[in-house]
């Protein structure tokens, strides 16, 4: 089965679906408000993330408080990391490095 890149208003979903019919039927049903921007088939079956473009040069290991927060925040990255300033007191920048490093940990 393809897998494929779902662009919405606020999120980027990945996954498999047996065409691009099915792959936005996906979207719909996960994010039902969001406009779909984009659903692209990827050339591999592989996804990745590259950790440098993140700014993720050490070795960051998954942070339970992170995770709490994107699962509190139903996966919005924005407001997780809202969640994850209010919570430790990081600045904007810290969070949102801690935030996506665990998002592509698939928290």
């Amino acid at each position: 089965m393809p897998l494929f890149e779902i662009e919405t208003e606020s999120h980027i979903m990945v996954g498999w679906a047996a065409s691009s019919e099915q792959a936005e039927l996906i979207a719909q049903q996960n994010f039902p408000e969001e406009k779909i921007l984009r659903i692209t088939r990827r050339p591999k079956d592989l996804w990745v993330i590259s950790k440098n473009l993140l700014g993720l040069t050490q070795n960051i290991e998954p942070c339970d408080v992170a995770r709490d927060c994107l699962s509190r925040a139903s996966g919005d990255k924005l407001h997780a990391i809202r969640l994850y300033m209010l919570e430790t007191g990081a600045d904007l920048n810290q969070a949102q490095k801690v935030i996506e490093s665990n998002m592509a940990r698939g928290w």
